[in-house]
């Protein structure tokens, strides 16, 4: 499994999981997890097995199943031996989630989702929350407020736990870009994203 890390070496730990169709390369990725070394956090991004595949064939290979993916994730994990915030990016922060929700991690006290896809797209009744509460650890969700995967509107609906902790990003989309109408960048989003998680992990991870 390719893992590339940011920040300094001593820093509190984030494992930073990618979403269904982009890489751990991928500019979502690359600024959030630079960023994030920036502000002293050391940042392990990594591609599951079936991107790598992707990425040194070519080949346009489908996310595997969730099972298989949570268990690469938590081969991922048990490599660590210091605490840390686990989380991703969409499906990679679903898949964070679901972790912590089935399987008890001590070295694990957090979990980040940048963008929660709490819906497949164009499907808003086929929710993906019900084991939101089984997590045990602190649990936060950054999400733009017109996600097509889970706006703030139609979450404002959902049955979640209330000890969810939110960042929510004016007018961003799944990607947090707001539109140029809204006087919002998504450099200025991208920006308040990693002061967040920055404080986030720090809060959770004491070393």
């Amino acid at each position: 499994m390719k893992v590339v890390f940011d920040g300094p070496e001593d820093g509190p730990l984030f494992v930073f999981a990618h979403g269904a169709g982009a890489p751990l390369t991928s500019d979502f990725m690359q600024k959030v997890s630079v960023g994030l070394g920036e502000q002293g956090i050391r940042v392990a991004r990594f591609n599951f097995n079936y991107m790598q595949q992707r990425v040194d064939t070519g080949s346009r290979r489908p996310p595997e199943r969730a099972p298989k993916l949570v268990e690469q994730f938590i081969q991922l994990i048990n490599g660590f031996e210091q605490p840390m915030v686990i989380g991703g990016k969409s499906m990679g922060g679903r898949m964070a989630s679901l972790v912590m929700a089935e399987h008890a991690l001590a070295q694990v006290k957090g979990v980040a989702c940048l963008g929660y896809p709490f819906h497949p797209q164009g499907k808003p009744d086929k929710l993906r929350i019900e084991h939101l509460e089984q997590v045990k650890v602190p649990l936060a969700i950054i999400q733009g407020t017109r996600d097509k995967l889970g706006s703030q509107e139609e979450v404002a609906n959902y049955d979640l736990p209330n000890a969810l902790q939110w960042h929510w990003l004016e007018d961003g989309d799944h990607d947090l870009k707001p539109r140029v109408k809204s006087g919002l960048t998504q450099n200025g989003h991208m920006q308040s994203t990693i002061d967040y998680l920055a404080n986030y992990i720090k809060q959770c991870v004491v070393i």
